[in-house]
């Protein structure tokens, strides 16, 4: 031990840059996501959930994560706070549950047999499905009002619920009252299971770069600033006129982002905070996408606090660093939501054409929009702090076992192990062989 202090200290003294959290082994994992709605009669039964976590385990994950608050805010525990989800219907699966027995007791007593860690996720700033118009939004009149206001061109200010192209309704991350409730729920979970490996939060962010545009938010800038906004929201956002109308940036355009980020950075600690003191030992972690470039859409700004973005990016403010918050996490996946694999396979892609469908995503050609290029944009921009697993949406590579397998072969390259989303496309695509071809050592 006093060899491995003593060439740390020699390793400062000859400036080579390392910090002694950078010099710290981080755990492989490789992590398996377990969507709360794709798999809900599936997991509504106990001998599916052993069966299921057997074969994962067989196929060489070592931490499973369990969606217990999907996206309508309902939960799949016995919460005294949320409402818990008794039933769904959806595309994947349909079913009622049992509430005789607890889902994630289950999970844990059989992970934890078989050597797996388990951790829960809970979709965070989101609070029903517009698609069905089911949810916390729409079932409680009390919630109502938490819904995110956007700002569009034609309908101008818009409830999320009103915009039925969008799934997630998604709730204003400003709003204090949204904060202390979504922070209840977390304390919550993690007080009644302390056998729980971790806990990972997912949507912790804004629906996009034209929310919230709500009054409370409008009141909550205002005293950020210092100053009343003159002209609202021109002054930070309008749209040109025409057929296909342009985004046109205010004067307070990038202290407006900045402002944002400030909002989800302040949640993120507040959050660690809380649960931290429920269970000191458990892992906090973070889901976020990998696009950094455009992500500042959304609020987020996860890379550390040492690295500068106004150095790169336009958008970024001089003190957009400071609402950087990789620091405060024990683990952080991303989304390396891409079919091409390698950087070289840039070229191959045809712009017209991708599919590029999750928040703040564009169409461009870049490095960054390869598992590859991604993967090494979030390594540079958390320099080393954190855990990172680069992840992978198994959908998009629908008819494409090979190149499932280089994707995960290249986030375990490139990171920390590989997060895969999610289990239903294993099961339907019958691609066990598969992920333990792209999870072997």
């Amino acid at each position: 031990m006093k060899y491995k202090k003593l060439a740390l200290g020699l390793c400062m003294l000859m400036g080579c840059g390392m910090t002694a959290n950078a010099q710290k082994a981080h755990p492989r994992k490789n992590i398996l996501w377990f969507d709360a709605t794709a798999n809900f009669k599936r997991f509504t039964i106990k001998d599916s959930i052993t069966y299921y976590l057997e074969r994962s385990k067989d196929a060489g994950v070592t931490d499973v994560v369990v969606d217990l608050k999907p996206i309508t805010g309902e939960v799949l525990y016995p919460s005294k706070i949320a409402p818990v989800m008794k039933e769904w219907k959806g595309e994947y699966e349909s079913g009622v549950k049992d509430l005789s027995w607890d889902m994630l007791t289950v999970f844990l007593e059989e992970g934890h047999r078989l050597g797996l860690k388990v951790h829960a996720s809970t979709n965070v700033f989101v609070a029903g499905h517009n698609h069905f118009d089911r949810g916390v939004v729409f079932s409680d009149p009390s919630k109502t009002n938490w819904q995110t206001i956007s700002y569009l061109p034609g309908t101008g200010f818009t409830k999320i619920t009103e915009q039925k192209n969008k799934y997630s309704a998604m709730l204003n991350p400003a709003n204090r009252d949204v904060q202390k409730y979504e922070l209840s729920i977390l304390k919550e979970l993690v007080k009644m299971y302390p056998k729980l490996d971790g806990i990972i939060l997912d949507r912790v962010r804004y629906d996009a770069l034209a929310t919230d545009f709500s009054d409370y938010s409008r009141k909550a800038f205002e005293k950020h600033l210092g100053k009343k906004v003159s002209r609202w929201p021109e002054d930070i956002l309008s749209y040109t006129t025409g057929e296909k109308p342009e985004k046109v940036k205010g004067p307070l355009f990038n202290q407006w982002i900045e402002w944002r980020a400030k909002i989800i950075h302040d949640f993120v600690y507040e959050a660690r905070g809380v649960i931290k003191k429920a269970n000191p030992k458990i892992v906090f972690g973070d889901y976020t996408g990998s696009w950094y470039p455009t992500y500042y859409e959304l609020g987020v700004n996860w890379a550390s606090k040492d690295y500068d973005p106004s150095k790169e990016f336009s958008w970024a403010t001089q003190n957009y660093k400071k609402y950087a918050y990789a620091e405060a996490l024990d683990l952080f996946t991303t989304g390396n939501y891409y079919f091409e694999v390698t950087k070289e396979e840039k070229n191959k892609i045809d712009t017209s054409k991708v599919n590029r469908t999750e928040a703040a995503q564009t169409k461009a050609a870049e490095d960054w929009y390869t598992v590859e290029g991604s993967a090494d944009l979030v390594n540079r921009l958390t320099g080393g702090k954190i855990p990172v697993y680069a992840g992978l949406y198994v959908e998009q590579y629908k008819g494409h076992p090979e190149q499932f397998v280089k994707a995960m072969k290249m986030c375990r390259a490139k990171s920390d192990g590989a997060m895969v989303f999610d289990i239903v496309h294993i099961i339907n695509y019958g691609w066990w062989k598969e992920l333990k071809e792209g999870l072997k050592n």
